[in-house]
């Protein structure tokens, strides 16, 4: 299993935040890995709404199908899936206590399957070095807001 979390604050309103790290299809714009995002169903993005993502982490390129499955003041929860891996993100979103902004923890679990999972060690290693570039890209798009 690759476990990797970060955490750190944005000049931003919670309620912002979250109504924008709600729609994985911004993905694109903040995830390094991300190539495309298509969301699969329509209407206002709630629990149970989904996207096809495709991510090229280095030279292996797959495609995951998100859900979200937690929406709350304070962040939310995907789930990817494949027929490889596992992937849960967790963002939290909450008030970073000096009255400036939010602290955003950033916590990305991926459990690979069947044979896949002997690339745990390689993962580690990509996801890790991502992980900065994700934290700079969520930095970078919601000081836009």
């Amino acid at each position: 299993m690759v476990h990797v979390t970060r955490q750190f604050k944005v000049n931003v309103e919670q309620s912002v935040a979250v109504a924008y790290l709600k729609d994985f299809g911004n993905a694109t714009d903040w995830d390094p890995g991300s190539v495309a995002n298509e969301r699969l169903d329509s209407g206002p993005i709630q629990v149970g709404s989904t996207w096809r993502n495709t991510s090229k982490l280095i030279f292996i390129n797959t495609e995951l199908r998100y859900e979200l499955t937690q929406m709350r003041d304070d962040g939310v929860v995907f789930v990817g899936t494949n027929a490889t891996a596992t992937s849960i993100d967790t963002i939290d979103v909450i008030p970073a206590g000096d009255g400036n902004g939010v602290r955003i923890t950033y916590d990305a679990n991926v459990t690979f399957n069947g044979t896949a999972r002997y690339a745990d060690p390689l993962m580690t290693l990509i996801f890790l070095k991502l992980a900065g570039e994700t934290v700079a890209g969520i930095t970078r798009e919601l000081g836009k807001l």
